[in-house]
C-alpha cells in the first residue's frame, strides 16, 4: 500500500496475522497485507464493541494498525461515555451481528461488567514482548465467546498460555511499575489522539468509534493512499 507508509508484512508476522484475522473473512497473508503506520486501534476489554472490533480488524482496514490497550476510564468523563449493551435487547442485538459474521456464539461472562485492569496489564506486558495481537484477541474470545471473567486472574493465564506467555513471567511483568506506567502513558497517547471512547481506530489526525467506525476508517486509509 504505497503512500501511506506501510512496511510489507514479512514471514515471521505470519502468526500475528494468523491470530488476529477473522474467523469468515478471506485469509490475509504475508504477502498482501501490510503494517498500516500511523494506523492505531485503542481497545479495552470490558468493551464489547473491542470484541466485534478486534475481530474484523485486518479483514475490514486491510492494514495491521498498532494495537494499544487503554484503561476507558483515562479517556473521558464516565458521563460521555457510550452506554455498553447492558439490556436485553441490546444484548439480542449484538448476538445478531455475531451469528451475521459467523463467529462463535455469543456468551456474556456471569460477571459482567467486569474488572479489566489485569487483562490490560497483562496486554499492556504482551505488547512489550510482541504478543499483544495474539494475546487480546485470545482474552476478547475467553470473555465473549466463552463467557469468563477476565477479571479473574486463571482466565488472564488461559489466554496467555493460548499464546504461549509463560504464567510466571506474566504474572511478574503485570506487577512491574515499568508495566503500570507504560499503560499510563497510553491513555495519555489515546487522549492526545483525541480518543475518547472504545474501542477507537485512530487513521492521521482521524478518530473513528467502535465496531462500526471500522469501515469508514478503511475508506480514510484507502483515499490516504489514491
Amino acid at each position: 500500500m504505497p503512500g501511506f507508509g506501510c512496511r510489507t508484512v514479512d514471514e515471521r508476522d505470519d502468526d500475528v496475522l494468523r491470530v488476529i484475522r477473522p474467523q469468515d473473512g478471506p485469509a490475509a497473508t504475508p504477502a498482501d497485507v501490510e503494517f498500516g503506520d500511523g494506523v492505531r486501534f485503542y481497545y479495552d476489554f470490558a468493551t464489547p464493541d473491542s470484541y466485534l472490533a478486534i475481530e474484523r480488524l485486518v479483514h475490514t482496514l486491510g492494514v495491521v494498525p498498532e494495537l494499544i490497550p487503554v484503561r476507558r476510564r483515562d479517556l473521558a468523563d464516565p458521563a460521555a461515555l457510550r452506554p455498553a449493551p447492558g439490556d436485553v435487547a441490546a444484548r439480542s442485538a449484538m448476538s445478531d451481528v455475531v451469528a451475521g459474521r459467523h463467529l462463535q456464539p455469543l456468551r456474556w461472562p456471569a460477571a459482567w461488567p467486569f474488572d479489566d485492569e489485569l487483562a490490560l496489564r497483562a496486554a499492556t506486558y504482551a505488547r512489550g514482548i510482541g504478543k499483544v495481537a495474539a494475546f487480546s484477541l485470545a482474552a476478547l474470545r475467553q470473555a465473549y465467546a466463552g463467557g469468563a471473567d477476565l477479571g479473574a486472574e486463571q482466565t488472564v493465564l488461559l489466554a496467555a498460555a493460548a499464546c504461549e506467555i509463560h504464567p510466571r513471567a506474566l504474572l511478574v511483568g503485570v506487577g512491574t511499575r515499568n508495566v503500570a506506567a507504560a499503560l499510563d502513558r497510553a491513555g495519555e497517547t489515546a487522549r492526545a489522539d483525541g480518543v475518547r471512547d472504545l474501542p477507537s481506530v485512530v487513521v492521521g489526525d482521524a478518530v473513528f468509534v467502535g465496531d462500526a467506525g471500522l469501515d469508514a476508517a478503511a475508506a480514510a486509509i484507502d483515499a490516504s493512499v489514491a
